[in-house]
């Protein structure tokens, strides 16, 4: 826990935890302003519980709630009354301690001066674009402007690079990105299924930067839409005259209590982490018996098959071992269906038959105890739960907007970046295009969907560079390659409401059905169409 002292009597912090409570207390404080509406996050501590922690530690607790942007005149006052008939240091925290700088600038600058409360907060590095604006502060200048910037080197903003230079050679580009690697997130199913190695799925990132963009390794720190601007965690400010977010997905594995201290070990394992896919196929090549668990959160998520895949690979790893019969296999669904679109549905039942695995529907995991080989389950339509024992559990972390999208003005209210489906460009700045995992659309989140979203987003930038509206469409389309066994697959290819969009004829391959030439095209062809195609802006069977 941090704690931030903008004055001698007020300070800020990020979401505190009960157990803080008494070295809040040690370091002289009286007051506690709780600022985060319950229920924002599954790990997030109740505020009836931080209010008993304060009153049996001598704390008086106040709580008073906002959501991003709600800040009213009466909240505002009740805030500064607050601090200002506090006789003691207070406190105030929300969930990254942002709402609470806002709530102390807007409630301190008539008093203090707008000048005073900026300097304040910029020296704690919390004086935001929006907050300079509001406290009518001088605008600060870009370091450096592009034509497109690009937030996320992942597939999306790669393979949008690179569509967009076929289009404007001329269009200065540049890609914020800290990782220096690039993983290849479709193969990670098949290394926990012992077919590809870990290696054979992360490159380096440089190599695979479009020649002509620019390649800023830093990581955003918060945005600027009012004057086309970003700020990174480094310092530094660039602007734009378009923004592109690809931000991808956070895997939000502290939503399961107790799963961070024990993935990895102790028979728990996921593929969603490139670090234990090979832990998976090390423990299912291992398994001679028992129980093994696989999980799926709710939706969205991710590629929706892969928690399935993971489980068709290892029973049918087992079966030619002649261990299956000796393993117990359950399936836990927070949801109601085996797979969203139903044509798909009945060659995926024939498999869970054969492998003799349990559904469990409407379950979401809640907790992992990975030393006594437990875990609990919640019925998301009882309320009520149940404790599983297990010796190999697969588990699928629920999934969110990275933080610093989800605390932008980008995102609708589910928190998810609100594009318009068909254009892929933001519903309320123009001159924003999102894709990817973390937009509003109501499509699959896959890989094969962001090679048909990229062209599309580079088609329509183009054609504003030229003074027209966007004209390319997005069709919701979405490829799962569901690896019901090592050497076949269920093709699923589909768009928005669950239309079959096959790529070839039926009689090349019925994608309803488990087919080799399915497999082939998951192990041996997709890797490098999205190497040698995707990602290098040749737009084959993507263009829009």
């Amino acid at each position: 826990m941090e704690i931030k002292k903008l004055t001698d009597q007020f300070a800020v912090s990020a979401q505190i935890e009960v157990s803080d409570v008494p070295a809040i207390r040690e370091q002289g404080y009286g007051v506690v302003i709780n600022n985060r509406p319950d229920g924002e996050a599954d790990d997030q501590p109740a505020s009836e519980a931080i209010r008993e922690a304060c009153a049996a530690h001598g704390l008086e607790y106040f709580y008073l709630p906002v959501a991003a942007g709600g800040f009213t005149e009466t909240l505002v006052a009740e805030f500064r009354d607050i601090v200002e008939q506090a006789d003691v240091l207070v406190l105030a925290f929300c969930r990254t301690g942002n709402r609470s700088s806002i709530f102390w600038a807007m409630s301190s600058a008539p008093s203090l001066g707008a000048d005073r409360v900026g300097a304040a907060l910029e020296a704690q590095g919390m004086l935001s674009d929006s907050l300079r604006q509001t406290l009518g502060l001088s605008e600060q200048k870009a370091d450096v402007d592009y034509d497109v910037l690009i937030v996320g080197g992942g597939a999306g903003g790669i393979a949008t690079a690179a569509s967009l230079l076929k289009r404007r050679r001329d269009a200065r580009i540049a890609i914020v990105e800290p990782q220096d690697k690039h993983y290849y997130q479709p193969g990670f199913t098949l290394v926990g299924g012992g077919v590809f190695k870990a290696s054979d799925t992360v490159r380096p990132m440089a190599p695979l930067i479009p020649k002509g963009v620019e390649w800023i390794r830093d990581a955003v720190k918060s945005f600027a839409p009012e004057s086309n601007a970003l700020l990174t965690e480094g310092g530094k400010r660039i602007g734009y005259r378009y923004l592109v977010l690809s931000p991808g997905i956070k895997l939000n594995w502290s939503a399961i209590e107790g799963l961070e201290d024990t993935l990895g070990r102790n028979g728990v394992t996921s593929n969603y982490k490139f670090e234990c896919a090979p832990y998976t196929w090390e423990l299912v090549s291992q398994m001679k018996g028992g129980r093994a668990v696989f999980t799926q959160p709710p939706m969205p998520i991710k590629c929706a098959g892969a928690p399935q895949k993971a489980m068709y690979l290892s029973c049918d790893a087992w079966k030619d071992a002649g261990v299956l019969d000796d393993i117990q296999v359950d399936f836990y669904n927070a949801g109601g269906v085996l797979f969203g679109v139903p044509d798909y549905v009945p060659a995926l039942e024939k498999y869970i038959a054969s492998y003799g695995a349990n559904l469990h529907f409407f379950n979401n995991l809640k907790s992992v105890d990975g030393a006594a080989r437990k875990a609990v389950f919640e019925n998301v339509q009882t309320g009520d739960t149940q404790e599983v024992e297990f010796d190999f559990i697969h588990v699928c972390p629920p999934q969110t907007t990275p933080d610093f999208i989800k605390e932008s003005a980008f995102v609708d209210e589910a928190g998810w970046i609100d594009v318009d489906q068909a254009s892929l460009r933001h519903n309320r700045f123009e001159n924003v295009y999102a894709l990817g995992d973390a937009i509003s659309a109501p499509n699959a989140k896959t890989a094969a969907a962001v090679r048909k979203q990229a062209p599309v987003v580079a088609e329509n930038l183009s054609m504003a560079f030229s003074g027209n509206g966007p004209q390319a469409e997005y069709d919701g389309y979405g490829s799962c390659p569901l690896t019901v066994e090592k050497g076949r697959v269920v093709l699923a290819e589909f768009g928005y409401g669950g239309k079959l969009q096959p790529t070839v004829p039926s009689w090349i391959n019925d994608g309803t059905k488990p087919t080799r030439a399915g497999w082939m095209l998951k192990a041996k062809l997709l890797p490098p169409i999205y190497y040698d195609l995707m990602l290098k802006g040749r737009e084959w069977f993507a263009s829009p």
